[in-house]
């Protein structure tokens, strides 16, 4: 402030002008101050202004004498604060300056009246005007406790879609402006939408002050969850969306409301209705019963899971029914002898309702002949109920948050129309898995979600057969009286066999069904006639649920063909494989096993007979069938028949100069033709062998995926559904080969099912081909 200011007598209070105009012309004395409009008003404007329906709500406060204004620099012209002290909180004036008529705080002073003739405008120093801190102290409780409601501001905890709008504990914590470390309870209001929830919890904890949004549009102005925390009675507290009300999500809605009552230590239902209706009871009896089944349950994991210090109270909250009416007498008045809590159990019993997951309910009614309503009952009790620890303890706020995210994700997703069970407020459709039965139709009756944490698939009936998933399970009977349950499935050979053995076996004896404690105790083929089927000897039957995505029970484990097929190009691999360098010493060897006597060795014959080319590790040699010497292909192309060595009448290969001297015949001593007569027939059976060998490297390949769909094992995917990777999603082509996971049926390429190990469950026994998924499972496949 300007030292150069003139100022008047201090202590003198100056009279307080209308800032409105409204009715007046500006000059008439202020007889209130609102704090919604952001004005002073004198008595004709508060009255003409207020008895519009948009401003009837307002909060007025009478001047009394030594009332000290707000600065009225510090607002724009719509009341938004425009200059704030460090605190965030609005100012009150410290002076009155006479020639501009406006009251100022300190720092607008100095800003206003820092240079020109504004220094020298009069100014008149309000009495009382102190630092905030100062008024504290002089103030009482009372009045503290409002300064306080006036900086507390609601924030969206949870949207319409049961979205949580939080990101994380530490972010919860900032927006309700609260110490970490300061223990709480929740209070959460539930009732029919423009029952005035969000006025009563305003007027209930807020001392009005319009901390949670009210309006008076037909439209709902409450959508989603919003909390705020009230620093005196050190509580959360939480508006949710009326019932009843216009909205797209109805399910979702009524699930986030037993969320937020999961969470909470106190419940106001308020009802605006003459009479209490049946809703009310139904909407509590219902939520009782869904919270002992669905949420008991999770919030003990919940405690378990978190390490929480405070254990979450498995019973629920405490009920208070806030019942006002205008017309007619409140609940009791016409029995004075019995109690309203009494009245209402009857209700309950007569409506098949128990809520017994509720702690405690009590009724709190008041009668509103003129407005406003009176909230000092509800005030009362529930002050009463929150000091009331004996059930519900106050926790951290970190704990209110992580109960509340745990149950967002347990009960969480998209509820189907045509599973609704509308005949009750909470339908266990919304908190169950919403997965169905195949075979017949039963509903998972486990908790949403329950795959997260590894629990399969339940139903609360048996199924029925179905041929198409032919959903049986076989067990070994020997092992169920000894008071074990194995399982067993049929599959081609035992895993004591080797894989050609097994199909030897599969050939002539059948399929095996084979008990991991017991060994092979059945063979569909052991008898020549006579087999019985298993069921009547050695297995139990079984009906289980299909429940989707997940495999079938009996599939064909008997994979031969598979088997054979993977034989067959393993051998078509290896033939064409075979036949580069390091085999060729192998190949001679055996060659010369089988050689007649006459034919010079393999290993010596380094240079063709004629020409006297040099072998190398790739040529092939040829002998000549006459001489037995050792050629190159060009050298012993042509052919005749050799009679004399036993080769004939067919034309066999012969060299170049045997061939010339044809009509000659070769002087071969008698016993020498017959020695080499054994010799003979291995070296042809050998020749055939070779040719067939040679055959098969060509002809498999081409027949091979004509067969593979006919030869597939029931759970693999066909290869004409599979167009990529199912781990990286490439896509197939002519370079890069499908391959099936033997564990999970899936097509995947080289690199994503390299794995080897053993299947069981699908009748491997040895080690095949698995995905890295598969491959990682624990225990037996």
């Amino acid at each position: 402030m300007s030292a150069h200011a003139p100022t008047a007598e201090k202590g003198l209070n100056t009279a307080l002008l209308c800032q409105e105009s409204y009715d007046c012309s500006g000059n008439d004395e202020a007889v209130f101050e609102c704090d919604e409009c952001g004005t002073l008003q004198c008595q004709c404007c508060e009255k003409e202004l207020h008895k519009q329906e948009r401003l009837r709500n307002h909060e007025r406060t009478r001047i009394r004498p030594g009332h000290i204004p707000y600065c009225d620099n510090c607002k724009g012209a719509n009341g938004n604060i425009m200059h704030n002290n460090a605190t965030g909180s609005r100012q009150r004036a410290a002076m009155r300056c006479q020639m501009c008529k406006t009251n100022l705080c300190v720092e607008c002073q100095k800003r206003m009246h820092a240079g020109g003739n504004k220094r020298k405008h009069p100014i008149t120093m309000y009495h009382g005007s102190k630092s905030q801190e100062e008024e504290e102290e002089g103030m009482d409780e009372e009045t503290k406790r409002r300064r306080m409601a006036e900086k507390v501001a609601s924030f969206l905890l949870v949207d319409e879609t049961e979205e949580i709008q939080v990101m994380n504990e530490e972010d919860f914590i900032k927006k309700l402006d609260c110490k970490p470390d300061q223990h709480l309870k929740v209070v959460s209001i539930f009732g029919n939408t423009g029952d005035g929830k969000s006025h009563t919890l305003n007027h209930t904890f807020f001392y009005g002050h319009e901390v949670f949004k009210t309006s008076p549009a037909q439209e709902s102005c409450t959508v989603g969850v919003w909390a705020a925390y009230d620093p005196v009675c050190k509580v959360v507290v939480i508006d949710t969306e009326g019932l009843l009300g216009a909205t797209v999500n109805v399910s979702q809605r009524t699930r986030l409301l037993l969320k937020v009552l999961a969470i909470s230590d106190l419940v106001i239902y308020r009802t605006h209705a003459d009479r209490l209706h049946n809703d009310l009871f139904k909407f509590l009896g219902d939520a009782s019963e869904a919270y002992l089944k669905h949420f008991t349950k999770e919030l003990k994991a919940t405690t378990a899971r978190c390490g929480l210090d405070v254990p979450l109270s498995t019973l629920g909250p405490a009920v208070i029914i806030f019942h006002e009416t205008v017309h007619t007498k409140l609940l009791g008045s016409d029995h004075p002898s019995e109690a309203p809590e009494k009245l209402i159990q009857d209700r309950f019993r007569k409506l098949s309702r128990f809520p017994e997951a509720f702690s405690s309910i009590h009724y709190k009614g008041t009668r509103t002949y003129n407005p406003p309503t009176d909230f000092s009952g509800l005030r009362r009790a529930v002050e009463y109920q929150l000091e009331n620890n004996t059930t519900r303890s106050p926790r951290q706020p970190g704990v209110i948050f992580k109960a509340l995210k745990a149950l967002s994700d347990r009960f969480s997703g998209e509820i189907p129309d045509d599973q609704m069970a509308h005949s009750s407020f909470f339908p266990d459709e919304y908190f169950t898995c919403s997965t169905i039965c195949l075979s017949c139709g039963c509903g998972c009756k486990n908790s949403m979600n329950h795959a997260k944490e590894g629990v399969p698939h339940e139903a609360k009936s048996r199924c029925r057969y179905s041929h198409q998933y032919d959903n049986r399970v076989y067990t070994c009977k020997a092992c169920y009286e000894r008071g074990m349950e194995v399982n067993v499935v049929p599959k081609t050979s035992a895993s004591t066999d080797s894989p050609w053995m097994g199909l030897a076996k599969y050939a002539w004896s059948g399929y095996v069904i084979e008990c991991p404690n017991c060994g092979v105790v059945y063979r569909s083929r052991q008898y020549w006639f006579g087999n019985q089927d298993p069921v009547d000897t050695v297995v139990r039957t079984e009906i289980e649920h299909v429940w989707p995505g997940t495999d079938g029970f009996l599939k064909d484990n008997n994979n031969a063909a598979q088997r054979l097929l993977d034989g067959m190009n393993f051998m078509a691999q290896s033939v064409s494989e075979l036949s580069l360098g390091p085999t060729k010493a192998v190949t001679s060897w055996l060659t010369d096993q089988i050689a007649p006597a006459y034919w010079r060795p393999n290993s010596q014959i380094l240079n063709c007979n004629k020409c006297g080319t040099s072998f190398k590790d790739n040529d092939t040699k040829h002998h000549c069938r006459a001489c037995g010497e050792g050629f190159c292909d060009s050298c012993s192309s042509k052919t005749r028949p050799v009679p004399e060595r036993g080769w004939g009448p067919a034309p066999v290969r012969v060299c170049d100069n045997c061939h010339d001297s044809r009509g000659i015949r070769l002087d071969v001593p008698e016993s020498q033709t017959e020695e080499e007569g054994g010799t003979l027939i291995a070296r042809k059976v050998g020749e055939a062998v070779q040719n067939t060998l040679g055959a098969v490297v060509t002809a498999i390949d081409i027949p091979l995926g004509l067969v593979k769909d006919a030869a597939r094992p029931a759970y693999w995917v066909p290869d004409h559904e599979i167009l990529h990777c199912h781990n990286c999603q490439k896509e197939f082509n002519i370079k890069l080969s499908k391959h099936h996971c033997r564990a999970c049926g899936q097509g995947f390429c080289d690199e994503c099912s390299n794995e080897r190990r053993a299947v069981p469950s699908r009748g491997w026994d040895h080690p095949v081909r698995v995905c890295f998924n598969c491959n990682k499972k624990p225990g037996d496949l």
